[in-house]
């Protein structure tokens, strides 16, 4: 008797997404103001003018959350499999973790209008180490209830819901527009004070609807027959080590993605004051808003691509669609740079960074759908923080280094444009290496009978 297709619980994981939702907005507000915030001061502190000359070493300072990361991730991520409470495993992380992060996360702003770097850097600190404590947790809870044929759907829906924090987060960088060469900014605190009480407000919601242990029991089928469902060639087993298949895959995986996100993390760090020192536009967090909501529309129809074509080449249309975004930004010029047609005015970086943040945010979608949910492919019930420790630990790594080394091309090349030459040469990369990914079953494949089903990608 044919069973029933394995189906997705949307509602629930519409909630465990509230998660990723203050991640995401923290995470928009933080890549938006800090690189300013920084800038500023430096300047201040050490009596430059030329914004260009402190970046790689707001390069550095960006990089020390992604290295805190590194080592944080993997350790919660462990330690989260191993934690059984009443509340679960996961969700007492995610509680003081999101707690800590909202008390912290304002004092930033207090420490800039001090005028106190040192303060500045120490609130960035506490609230980077206290928001690495949840976020494997975090991120870890929607793989532990559901199956892994159903992950790259439910992925796309926790990165709607999450996409919509940093929608929001980017919205209040608009309607709170940071001054440059002043420090007297008062309403700055605003956007830091709103997404702290958002974050505070969805993880009650989140600890009171979602019961981790009475989940887990309810689903205990589903779960095994995804195990048995899987992508993957070479089944992965309990308490055995990957074939030699799987873990040649996932070696090449976190290569590629390290690769990607270097690319795509350079821009997201420097953007602002690309945006507001190179171009010379007091809008540059509305193109980051274009890419967001972009990603927001897609997430969903890449997860369906994804269930046609395979999660591999949904990744390998993500990739493609990304470096042909990036090698148009090279060539957007300053915002002076107009031409006149039928009698209006139109501003020739406008009409190039909006399809280029576009194509962008469509090409990130279909990535991010597909890479977490191809990571933990190769994880079982029992380590599934520990492989996302091992996808968070790819990903911080490639932010801790591309940070320093994206603004000291900037600096010893005083040029802003290798900014996107660099993006775009990794991005590529990425894409290149990616294709060597081997141990998928191809969608066509599946339909087959006997040794064809062991077909590749």
């Amino acid at each position: 008797m044919e069973q029933k297709p394995l189906k997705l619980n949307y509602k629930r994981t519409f909630v465990i997404g509230f998660a990723f939702f203050g991640i995401l907005m923290l995470w928009q507000v933080y890549n938006t103001y800090c690189p300013l915030i920084l800038t500023e001061l430096f300047k201040n502190v050490f009596g430059i003018t030329d914004e260009k000359q402190v970046q790689y070493i707001v390069g550095v300072l960006m990089a020390c959350d992604n290295i805190v990361a590194l080592f944080m991730l993997p350790i919660f991520g462990k330690l989260s499999d191993t934690t059984h409470t009443r509340f679960g495993k996961r969700m007492p992380y995610i509680v003081i973790g999101t707690i800590a992060s909202a008390i912290v996360f304002p004092l930033i702003v207090v420490m800039f209008l001090l005028n106190s770097l040192v303060g500045v850097i120490i609130m960035l600190t506490l609230t980077l180490l206290f928001m690495q404590m949840y976020r494997n947790p975090a991120v870890s809870l929607m793989p532990d209830v559901t199956p892994k044929p159903l992950r790259s759907k439910a992925n796309g829906i926790i990165n709607i819901v999450g996409y919509i924090g940093a929608i929001l987060g980017g919205a209040m960088a608009m309607i709170f527009p940071f001054v440059k060469d002043t420090i007297d900014q008062p309403k700055l605190i605003i956007p830091f004070i709103i997404t702290a009480v958002c974050m505070l407000v969805t993880c009650a919601f989140l600890f009171f609807k979602v019961k981790e242990n009475k989940i887990e029991v309810e689903i205990a089928d589903d779960l095994k027959r995804g195990e048995e469902e899987t992508e993957l060639i070479e089944a992965v087993e309990e308490d055995k080590p990957l074939s030699s298949s799987n873990k040649r895959s996932l070696i090449i995986l976190i290569a590629a993605l390290f690769l990607w996100f270097a690319a795509f993390n350079a821009v997201e760090t420097f953007w602002s004051t690309y945006g507001a020192y190179h171009l010379n536009i007091s809008n540059y967090s509305l193109f980051t808003i274009v890419l967001t909501i972009a990603s927001l529309i897609s997430f969903f129809p890449a997860s369906i691509v994804s269930d046609k074509i395979g999660r591999k080449w949904t990744i390998i249309i993500g990739l493609a669609l990304l470096v042909i975004a990036l090698v148009g930004l090279i060539f957007v010029p300053r915002a002076d740079a107009t031409f006149v047609k039928d009698g209006i005015t139109y501003n020739k970086a406008h009409i190039l960074l909006f399809p280029c943040f576009i194509v962008a945010g469509i090409g990130w979608a279909f990535v991010n759908c597909c890479s977490y949910p191809m990571v933990v492919e190769l994880s079982n019930k029992k380590n599934i923080g520990k492989y996302t420790g091992i996808y968070y630990a790819a990903s911080m790594a490639a932010q801790s280094l591309t940070p320093v080394v994206a603004g000291l091309a900037v600096f010893f090349a005083d040029a802003w444009n290798v900014l996107f030459i660099y993006s775009s040469a990794l991005m590529g990369l990425s894409l290149l290496v990616f294709f060597f990914v081997n141990n998928v079953k191809t969608k066509k494949s599946e339909k087959k009978k006997g040794l064809e089903v062991f077909d590749q990608d």
